[in-house]
C-alpha cells in the first residue's frame, strides 16, 4: 500500500480530484509516515518543492482520524507576507476536512482578533513575535486558547535557525508546551542546508535524544559528490556571470534582455533596488518593487500586479527570496553576489517551476569586487556545498528577554522555579542565574517572597502599548514614515530628512522621486509630492555586517589563482577576470597566505580567510596587526616593522592563545535587550558571534610567505 492510501480518505478525494493530482512528490509522500506516527521531523526541498502540503496533509490527517479539537497546529513563518500568502491554500485544505485556519500577525485587525478568540480555528498561521504576544497579553486567556495544541510547523526554520529569532522561538514553544503539558510534535521545512540533522537536533529543542525525530530529504539521495578542489561537473541549469561594471549598465542589461518574459531581479539593498527600479522605469520597462521599507500596501500592489503581468521586472531584496508566491518566473537576475550559498538556492528555485523550463539565474557583477564574490559562491555551489546553519552563539540577551517576558505572562514566577520552563535548554538553565540577579539588582526584576515579577525598570522600558516592544527581539533603526496626503508610501532613514543640501529635498521611494513639503518631527512623519527626479534612497543597516565566509572567501582565491566556476562566462566576465587575476597576481598562492609590502609601505596580511577570521586573527596577533583598523574579507594590515623573524616569534603558539574580537560600544547598543545585560557578558556575547576560531586554527598552520612590491 502506498502512504498516500494512509492520509484520510476525504482528504486523498480531494487531492486527487480538486487538485488535479494522480499522486505526490516524493518528499511529500515520504513525510507521511513519519508526521503520521507523530515523530519530529525536518522536510527539505528546493524552492516550490511542496513543503507545505508534505507537512500539512499529514497533519491534518492526524487531526481528523485523532480528533484533535480546538487550535491543534501551529503554523509558524518568519515573515508576514509569507503567512499572507499562505493563509488561502491552508483554509481550502482545511476546509476539506470541515475545520478552519486562520491569520494572526502584527497587521491582524482587533475584530479579526476577537473572531479568532471566541471561534479558535483548527489551524493559527501566526511569527513567533505574535505568537509570544499571546502568551503575554491580558486579553488572552492562553491556557485555554491552546489547550488543544498539539503540532507546530516552523516554515523556513534555516531562516529562523541562524538568528536570535531562532533562539526566541524555541524558548516560546519550551513555554508553549509546559501551558499544554505535552510534547509538541514539531515539523521544520528547509530549503537544502549543510547540516540538516544538526538542524533538526536544534528544531526539537529540549526534545532532542528524546523523542524520535527524521530529516525527510529525497532529493538530496544522489550520486556521491566530487572530493572537494577536484573538478565538478557544470550543476544543473542556466548559470550565467557577466560583468556590466555599473548600475547604469545593469539596468541596460535587465531592459534589454528577455522581453516579454517576467523577470526577478535580486539587489542587495534596498538603495540598489530603489535605485535600479527607477533606472528601469526611466527605459520604458514596466518595473515593480518590492523591499521593507515599502508599506504594506505598496508592497502588496506590486507582488500582485507582478503576479498577474508578462513583460515586467520586478526589483527586490531578500523579501522575495522565501516562498511567497509571484506567479511564474522566466527569469532571474542578481546583481553583484548574494550572501550566501543557502541564499542563492532559494533564489534560483525561483525558476523552473513550469513544465518544460530549466532553472535560471543572470550574475550581473557591478565591480571586480562583486565579480570575484560571485565567482568564488559559484565555484563553491557547483561542489554541492552549502553553508551550515548554526544557532548564534551565546544568547545571554534572549535569556534575559525571555525572564521578563516569561514574568509578564505569569505575574509571578518562583525564583527557584523559573528554569523549569524551558526544561533545560541550553542557554536557559543554570547557567541563567548571573542574569537573573543582574535583573534583580537593575530593577527590571522584583523579587519578594520567594517569587520573581515585572519591576519598575521593566516598565519604564519596555512597558509602552503594553509592552510590545518586549516580545519583539530584532531591532530596527529609527526611521520616518513617508505619505502622500493620506497613503504610506515606506519609510525612509531620518539622515535624509537632516543632511544639509542645497535647494529642495528629494526622496526615492517605490522607485519615484518625491519632494519633500513638510516634516512632522514629533510623530516622525514626512509629507510628500510627486517630483521629475533626483531623489536619494538611504537606509541603515540593522546589524553588523559580517562579510564573506572563510569557505567562499577561500573559492575566491581559488578563482584568482586559475580555477573558472563550471557555469557560463560571458567575453566581458572573462576578461575582467583576466584582469582581476593580473592585479593580484602577488597577492594569492595556493601553498598558503602571503605577508605583502605594498608599493606605499604598508604592510598587508592576504589571508583570504573571511571576516570572522581575520576578525579573530586581529584580536590574537594585536601586536603585529594595526590597531583599530577596519576588518574586511581578505587581508588584514599589520604594523610596518614585522620581518619574517618578527613575525615567526610573534605567532609562534598564537592558536592556542586565541582571543575573540574586541567589540566597539556602538555595537552593544545595537544588540537588542542589552542593557538587561552587565556589559562585561553583553560584550561577549557579541565577541563570540564575529569570531571564527576554527578557521582561524587553519591560517596560522598554513606557511607564510613575505613578498616585496
Amino acid at each position: 500500500m502506498s502512504s498516500f492510501d494512509e492520509l484520510e480518505p476525504v482528504l486523498v478525494h480531494h487531492i486527487v480530484n480538486t487538485l488535479g493530482w494522480s499522486g505526490l512528490r516524493p518528499l511529500q509522500e515520504e513525510a507521511i509516515g513519519p508526521l503520521l506516527a507523530g515523530d519530529d521531523a525536518v522536510l527539505l526541498a528546493p524552492t516550490a518543492g511542496g513543503k507545505t502540503e508534505a507537512a500539512c496533509f499529514p497533519l491534518l490527517s492526524r487531526m481528523a482520524k485523532s480528533r484533535w479539537t480546538g487550535t491543534s497546529v501551529l503554523y509558524v513563518c518568519p515573515l508576514k507576507a509569507l503567512l499572507n500568502n499562505l493563509l488561502p491554500r491552508l483554509e481550502t485544505y482545511a476546509s476539506w476536512l470541515g475545520r478552519t485556519a486562520a491569520l494572526w500577525h502584527g497587521d491582524t485587525t482587533t475584530g479579526a482578533r476577537k473572531r479568532i478568540l471566541a471561534t479558535r480555528p483548527d489551524v493559527l498561521l501566526t511569527t513567533p513575535e505574535s505568537l509570544e504576544a499571546m502568551l503575554v497579553s491580558a486579553n488572552v486567556d492562553h491556557q485555554a486558547f491552546f489547550s488543544g495544541l498539539r503540532a507546530v510547523v516552523v516554515d523556513e526554520v534555516h531562516a529562523f535557525a541562524g538568528d536570535d529569532r531562532g533562539w526566541h522561538l524555541l524558548a516560546v514553544l519550551e513555554r508553549m508546551q509546559r501551558v499544554v503539558d505535552r510534547p509538541l510534535q514539531r515539523v521544520g521545512l528547509s530549503a537544502t542546508v549543510g547540516n540538516p540533522e544538526e538542524l533538526l537536533d536544534w528544531l526539537q529543542g529540549s526534545g532532542a535524544g528524546k523523542r524520535p525525530a527524521r530529516v525527510v530529504a529525497p532529493h538530496l539521495r544522489a550520486p556521491e559528490r566530487p572530493p572537494t578542489g577536484a573538478p565538478a561537473p557544470a550543476p544543473p541549469g542556466d548559470i550565467q556571470l557577466d560583468y556590466v561594471g555599473s548600475l547604469d549598465n545593469a539596468a541596460t542589461v535587465v531592459a534589454s534582455l528577455h522581453r516579454g518574459e517576467k523577470r526577478l531581479v535580486f539587489c542587495e539593498s534596498r538603495r540598489l533596488v530603489e535605485e535600479l527600479g527607477e533606472k528601469l522605469r526611466a527605459k520604458g520597462i514596466t518595473t515593480f518593487l518590492s523591499h521593507a521599507s515599502l508599506s504594506l500596501d505598496e508592497r502588496r500592489r506590486a507582488e500582485t500586479a507582478f503576479a498577474e503581468a508578462r513583460d515586467c521586472v520586478i526589483v527586490s531584496t531578500s523579501t522575495l527570496e522565501l516562498g511567497i508566491d509571484v506567479g511564474d518566473l522566466d527569469r532571474v537576475i542578481q546583481i553583484d553576489a548574494p550572501t550566501s550559498v543557502a541564499s542563492f538556492l532559494q533564489r534560483l528555485g525561483r525558476t523552473g517551476r513550469r513544465p518544460g523550463t530549466s532553472r535560471n539565474c543572470l550574475f550581473l557583477a557591478l565591480d571586480e569586487s562583486g565579480l570575484l564574490e560571485a565567482a568564488g559562491l559559484l565555484l563553491q555551489w557547483s561542489r554541492g556545498w552549502v553553508e551550515p546553519v548554526a544557532a548564534p552563539p551565546e544568547p545571554r540577551h534572549i535569556v534575559a528577554q525571555q525572564l521578563l517576558a516569561l514574568c509578564l505572562q505569569e505575574h509571578r514566577v518562583g525564583e527557584n522555579l523559573w528554569q523549569e520552563w524551558w526544561h533545560g535548554l541550553g542557554p536557559f538553565g543554570s547557567g541563567a542565574e548571573p542574569i537573573v540577579r543582574h535583573l534583580v539588582e537593575e530593577g527590571y526584576l522584583e523579587r519578594d517572597g520567594g517569587l520573581l515579577f515585572i519591576g519598575p525598570e521593566a516598565e519604564r522600558r519596555f512597558g509602552q502599548r503594553h509592552f510590545m516592544n518586549l516580545t519583539t527581539v530584532f531591532t530596527a533603526p529609527p526611521q520616518f514614515t513617508v505619505l502622500h496626503g493620506r497613503s504610506e508610501i515606506g519609510r525612509t532613514d531620518p539622515s535624509l530628512l537632516t543632511e544639509r543640501i542645497d535647494g529642495p529635498r528629494r526622496l526615492l521611494l517605490a522607485g519615484r522621486s518625491w519632494l519633500v513639503t513638510y516634516i512632522d518631527w514629533k510623530r516622525k512623519r514626512c509629507f510628500v509630492e510627486p517630483a521629475d527626479g533626483g531623489g536619494k534612497a538611504k537606509w541603515s543597516s540593522a546589524g553588523f555586517g559580517l562579510g564573506t565566509s572563510y569557505e567562499v572567501s577561500r573559492a575566491v582565491r581559488e578563482v584568482l589563482l586559475g580555477t573558472d566556476p563550471p557555469v557560463r562566462l560571458t567575453q566581458r566576465a572573462m576578461r575582467s577576470l583576466t584582469e582581476a587575476r593580473e592585479h593580484f597576481l602577488e597577492r594569492v598562492h595556493p601553498g598558503g597566505t602571503l605577508v605583502v609590502r605594498e608599493s606605499d609601505g604598508q604592510m598587508r596580511w592576504w589571508t583570504w580567510a573571511g571576516h570572522r577570521t581575520n576578525a579573530t586573527l586581529a584580536a590574537t596577533l594585536d601586536d603585529v596587526a594595526v590597531p583599530g583598523q577596519r576588518i574586511n574579507d581578505h587581508w588584514l594590515r599589520l604594523r610596518e616593522d614585522v620581518t619574517p623573524a618578527s613575525w615567526k616569534s610573534r605567532t609562534a603558539g598564537a592558536a592556542d592563545r586565541l582571543c575573540l574580537p574586541e567589540v566597539d560600544e556602538r555595537a552593544v547598543r545595537g544588540l537588542k535587550f542589552s542593557e538587561t545585560l552587565p556589559p562585561r557578558l553583553a560584550e561577549a556575547t557579541l565577541s563570540a558571534r564575529l569570531a571564527g576560531v576554527e578557521s582561524a586554527v587553519t591560517v596560522l598552520a598554513e606557511p607564510v610567505r613575505f613578498v616585496a612590491m
